[in-house]
């Protein structure tokens, strides 16, 4: 089915559904260095600097795809938990989406936030919108360990389908998951890294900053620091720290993030370092991908 991607990012979204089988037909953002990247990594589609909360105008703009699906991560800052954990106006970028989906009316439509998003109240008027719009909802929140990221992240898809029952996919999730065991780093790069242990920076010192390449990988973060001098370590860091304890490059991390290593990133380092922590997996938006286009063949299958 032909996707436009908003709010699209660096294409973590536009990457994964294309490998699952949709066709992006183009992509909208408003962020330089998120531009930058997108348009040195996808030559087969537009990609427009647009400003989202203009909702009536990018209506319009939009609408010129007759998109079967609109799909999109409206910045999440506001409701992570590394952030302040309050509402400010980069909420309302949430509800900005509910409204273009609305005023679009496309058949189905994908939304990817941070699982705190669920307590929100943007969230909830988002949510009240897709409703008096007609669509069915399948709420979930993934541990994209389970769906081919090295990573232990969780992150939530609201996937709406118009005139469907709730929960319609739920069913298809479940089965897709069953048995599913979380992919470590070693499992998915082998021994790339040249190194067993690997520093990540924690948000504070009462959680622990080393990792082994023998489990998922922490949650990638938008920042990327050394190891302080005079880290003392925490009691559940598998080893001291040593020589051949390192953090991740920017391309690791990358990689941790299911994109390709020669994926072309723009901008300064703290841009990009920014673009790849709050980027969706890639992997595991071709793994909502592939539950939407299977879904989409058994309605087919039986004339729905």
């Amino acid at each position: 089915m032909n996707c436009v991607d908003i709010f699209a990012g660096c294409g973590g979204l536009s990457l994964g559904f294309t490998r699952a089988g949709h066709n992006v037909v183009a992509a909208y953002d408003n962020w330089g260095p998120a531009l930058d990247t997108y348009a040195s990594n996808f030559k087969d589609h537009q990609i427009y600097s647009f400003d989202l909360t203009d909702v009536t105008n990018a209506v319009a703009h939009i609408k010129q795809w007759a998109p079967d699906l609109i799909m999109g991560g409206p910045p999440c800052q506001d409701f992570s938990h590394a952030g302040k954990r309050i509402e400010s106006e980069r909420a309302n970028l949430t509800l900005d989406y509910a409204r273009i989906v609305s005023g679009i009316s496309p058949e189905w439509f994908v939304m990817e936030n941070v699982d705190r998003v669920l307590n929100s109240n943007a969230y909830s008027v988002a949510r009240n919108e897709f409703l008096s719009s007609g669509y069915g909802l399948t709420e979930y929140v993934f541990d994209a360990s389970l769906c081919g990221v090295p990573q232990k992240r969780k992150r939530f898809f609201c996937i709406g389908h118009k005139n469907s029952q709730h929960e319609f996919l739920l069913p298809n999730i479940k089965a897709a998951l069953k048995n599913k065991k979380p992919l470590t780093v070693r499992q998915y790069l082998g021994d790339v890294l040249g190194t067993e242990y690997y520093y990540r920076h924690p948000r504070n010192y009462s959680r622990r900053g080393i990792y082994s390449i023998d489990e998922p990988a922490a949650t990638i973060r938008g920042v990327n620091r050394p190891i302080p001098k005079g880290y003392k370590g925490h009691s559940n860091d598998p080893v001291a720290v040593q020589d051949s304890v390192r953090p991740l490059t920017t391309v690791e991390r990358a990689q941790i993030q299911t994109f390709p290593s020669d994926y072309k990133w723009v901008g300064s380092k703290t841009d990009v370092e920014q673009l790849i922590g709050n980027a969706v997996p890639v992997n595991l938006a071709r793994f909502v991908g592939k539950l939407i286009g299977q879904y989409f063949e058994q309605e087919a299958l039986h004339g729905l």
